[in-house]
């Protein structure tokens, strides 16, 4: 009885820890999350969640829950323009941010400090995506 009731909790704890990782929770920015962007700061080391060195110059960004390597379209919503970055980190982890750029990504976008932006993941892959099926 003790040894079932143990294979049932393992069972249920996988259960959890695995729907984690289903892409439901990691496309959120798909469906046109908006909020808050900041710019890295450079001061709390040089490595970031995906093993890459920071590269301020580089056109990045840290995204809570976005897989590594995701393009994603940012576009600042005060000004219009727009930069694609690839998710390399993890962050921002200030309530209300949705978004951590790295300098030159914010250089592109024409802010300093805090803006607010909106985002679109994926873009260019289901585009890709919707011509490779146009050719069958």
């Amino acid at each position: 009885m003790v040894q079932n009731r143990k294979m049932q909790m393992l069972l249920v704890v996988t259960a959890i820890a695995t729907s984690q990782f289903f892409s439901s929770h990691l496309t959120s920015a798909s469906a046109g999350e908006s909020g808050v962007a900041s710019v890295y700061s450079t001061e709390s080391g040089s490595g970031t969640a995906s093993g890459q060195r920071l590269n301020p110059g580089a056109l990045t960004a840290a995204h809570r829950t976005l897989p590594f390597g995701t393009k994603v379209r940012v576009t600042n919503k005060s000004n219009g323009r727009s930069v694609v970055v690839t998710i390399n980190d993890r962050g921002p982890f200030v309530r209300g941010r949705v978004i951590d750029v790295t300098p030159a990504a914010a250089h592109a976008l024409g802010f300093s400090g805090l803006t607010q932006v909106s985002l679109n993941a994926g873009e260019r892959h289901q585009r890709e995506a919707r011509d490779d099926d146009d050719k069958d």
